[in-house]
């Protein structure tokens, strides 16, 4: 080996004991730096009073956090996106602290990573006794909120107690507007507790001065989110005739501990379709004095409902009307084919994909968002709603969900269980079954705007009843889906239903 050679060596070995040294001292910093930073992340230490619950607590306790609404654990998920964060505990004693800190589940990150600034917090313990806002629900536990400030000083512990207990929400009975509950059979032996079905029962003002007068019946299905204790009665979806024959109304609201039950048999939220038909509905002509005629409308959730039903039941209703439906289509899946695509967050050329827009069009929160937040509050979000309904459960008793909410992947073995609810899908390929009740009881109508993509849906859907000659009633209107309730629009919707009670007249005299 020659001299340069030699010195040539001499300086690489030199370089590598150098960058090894080197090395060796930058991993002890990082290792110093990560000890400190799980010393000092940001904390929170709650507990719940036993004032409020004297027994010990098993489930999910979750922490809410806004910067502006200032109660957090109200937030309308997902038109709002808040930062929440949530532990799991089992036999959880009163005035027994459990710690949330970064091992929680979390949305958008982190407690140490969120940003630093002053925030509302509540923390709830959720005891799953059937409502379906996690928030709101009767019966959970719940602090009153706090203003906090998060600086750099990580090693502060807040500390939040629940003292108090989600109420009933009270009905509020007139001689017109009345509360029908009952215990559900099917259900409560789905679900191996007691399960109830309830409604609003509106009489027509005429109910009263003609005690021999019959009526027919027209259910009004609300969409997600909606509770018929405190939105029955509502100017925007009254109802007060079929053709010139007063009306009795039913509002009926879908909440199920999952989110909206759409009234459909499901294998994750049980025979809701069956116990309004068979136990419901029965015990509602025993009570009230009903003529047998029987049309449910519905807008949004409410909207596919009314579809499900009419479809499914067509013996017991004679028309449906859904308004602004949810997806009628999977093909677009809030804007995505879930039979093609392979995830839900991106397209194919990487851009984020918006579950929600505005104005025809600009998008205002990523599906990645929902996905992300509804996995942490991990019941009764709009999106895992769909999963209870068109879903099922897998060997270890989980439900098999269409996207994972950390990549957005689809899950290719919910897709064929989804397909099942694929409206389109089973009355193309069902159309014999179908084609008298699609012809002839059926009508949608839908903004041209629809901030969930669903107006797409609707053409898809629109497209294959013309390739099936279907007559069905289907009309496009401006606005998006909080603004098509037109005055217009709600006429165009009166008369069908008109139409429908008058065919059932004549049918049935």
């Amino acid at each position: 080996m020659d001299t340069h050679a030699l010195n040539l060596l001499t300086s690489i070995n030199s370089i590598v004991i150098i960058n090894t040294t080197t090395m060796k001292k930058l991993l002890l910093f990082c290792t110093a730096l990560l000890l400190t930073v799980s010393v000092q992340a940001q904390q929170f230490d709650v507990s719940f009073s036993k004032d409020v619950l004297s027994e010990p607590f098993t489930g999910d306790v979750l922490l809410f956090l806004s910067q502006e609404n200032k109660n957090p654990k109200n937030a309308f998920v997902p038109l709002e996106l808040p930062p929440v964060y949530r532990v799991q505990v089992t036999n959880l004693k009163p005035n027994e602290g459990v710690v949330l800190d970064d091992s929680a589940i979390s949305y958008p990150n982190t407690l140490t990573n969120i940003e630093r600034g002053s925030y509302y917090v509540q923390v709830v313990f959720d005891r799953n006794l059937g409502g379906q806002d996690m928030g709101k629900s009767p019966g959970n536990l719940f602090s009153e909120p706090q203003q906090l400030t998060f600086d750099k000083n990580f090693d502060t512990t807040h500390t939040l107690q629940a003292n108090q207990m989600v109420p009933e929400i009270p009905f509020k009975e007139t001689k017109q507007l009345k509360e029908l509950a009952l215990k559900s059979e099917v259900l409560s032996e789905f679900h191996n507790k007691e399960v109830t079905i309830a409604g609003a029962v509106s009489l027509p003002k005429e109910y009263h001065e003609n005690p021999d007068a019959t009526y027919p019946v027209l259910f009004s299905v609300f969409g997600f989110g909606a509770n018929y204790k405190t939105h029955s009665g509502s100017k925007k979806y009254a109802f007060t005739h079929l053709a010139d024959t007063p009306v009795i109304v039913v509002y009926l609201d879908g909440n199920s501990p999952e989110g909206h039950s759409t009234y459909a048999n499901s294998d994750i939220n049980g025979p809701w379709g069956d116990a309004l038909v068979k136990e419901f509905i029965p015990a509602l002509e025993a009570q009230y004095r009903t003529n047998g005629a029987k049309f449910v409308f519905g807008h949004s959730s409410g909207g596919w409902t009314s579809l499900w039903l009419q479809l499914n039941y067509p013996e017991t209703f004679s028309g449906a009307w859904a308004s602004a439906p949810d997806q009628v289509d999977f093909r677009n899946w809030q804007g995505e084919d879930i039979y093609e695509v392979d995830n839900l967050y991106y397209d194919a050329n990487g851009n984020i994909l918006a579950d929600i827009t505005m104005g025809g069009g600009y998008p205002i929160i990523a599906a990645k968002d929902i996905y992300q937040v509804e996995a942490v509050v991990s019941r009764g979000g709009q999106i895992r709603s769909f999963d209870a309904v068109f879903s099922s459960r897998d060997a270890d008793g989980n439900i098999i969900r269409l996207v994972d909410a950390e990549t957005g992947d689809i899950n290719k073995e919910a897709v064929p269980l989804f397909k099942r609810y694929d409206l389109s899908y089973q009355i193309r390929n069902n159309w014999e079954t179908y084609k008298e009740v699609v012809n002839n009881d059926i009508r949608i109508s839908i903004g041209e705007q629809d901030n969930f993509h669903l107006h797409k849906a609707v053409h898809l859907f629109d497209e294959e009843m013309k390739k099936l000659e279907s007559t069905i009633e289907i009309d496009y209107y401006p606005g998006d889906h909080f603004t098509v309730f037109t005055p217009a629009y709600k006429e165009d919707g009166q008369r069908f239903l008109d139409k429908q009670y008058r065919t059932w007249q004549q049918e049935n005299n």
